[in-house]
C-alpha cells in the first residue's frame, strides 16, 4: 500500500471512530408519529436530547430513547478511552423509513369491509462529536 493510500485510510478511520449509529426496525409505530418526537432531537446534544425524550408525553419516545441509549453505548465500545462529555456528543442525524404494513379489515355497512393499514417505521439514528469545538476548548 501507498503511503498517500495508507495516510487517507487512517483518516478516514479515525472519522468514523468519531461517528456512531443504532437502527430500530420494523417499529411498530406508523412513521409519521415517530418523524415528530425525531425532529425534537435532530441536532441536540445527547444528554439533553436524553431529557427531551423522558420527559416526552409521546408514545414513540420511550422506544427512541432506547435507541439513543443503544447508539451511546455503541460509541462508547468505538471509543473506550474517552467519556461522551469531552467530546460533545450530538445526535447527527435521525431519520424514519416507512417499512411493511399489516393490512386488517374492518366490517362496513351493507356486507362491504374497509381496509385498515397497520404502519410500521425504520429508525436509524446517528451520533456524532462536534470536532470545532473540542479544538476551541483546548485551545
Amino acid at each position: 500500500m501507498g503511503a498517500r493510500k495508507r495516510l487517507t485510510a487512517e483518516k478516514h478511520k479515525e472519522e468514523k471512530k468519531q461517528i456512531a449509529f443504532a437502527r430500530l426496525c420494523n417499529c411498530p409505530t406508523s412513521p409519521r408519529k415517530m418523524r415528530l418526537v425525531a425532529d425534537l432531537v435532530r441536532g441536540v446534544e445527547v444528554k439533553k436530547a436524553l431529557d427531551l425524550l423522558k420527559f416526552s408525553a409521546k408514545d414513540p419516545s420511550n422506544t427512541l430513547e432506547k435507541l439513543l441509549l443503544s447508539a451511546i453505548a455503541n460509541w462508547q465500545q468505538k471509543n473506550e478511552g474517552s467519556r461522551i462529555e469531552d467530546n460533545n456528543l450530538f445526535v447527527k442525524e435521525v431519520f424514519v423509513d416507512s417499512a411493511a404494513a399489516l393490512k386488517r379489515l374492518r366490517p362496513a355497512p351493507q356486507g362491504r369491509a374497509n381496509r385498515i393499514r397497520k404502519r410500521s417505521n425504520h429508525v436509524t439514528l446517528i451520533l456524532g462529536t462536534n470536532i470545532n469545538e473540542t479544538q476551541n476548548q483546548e485551545a
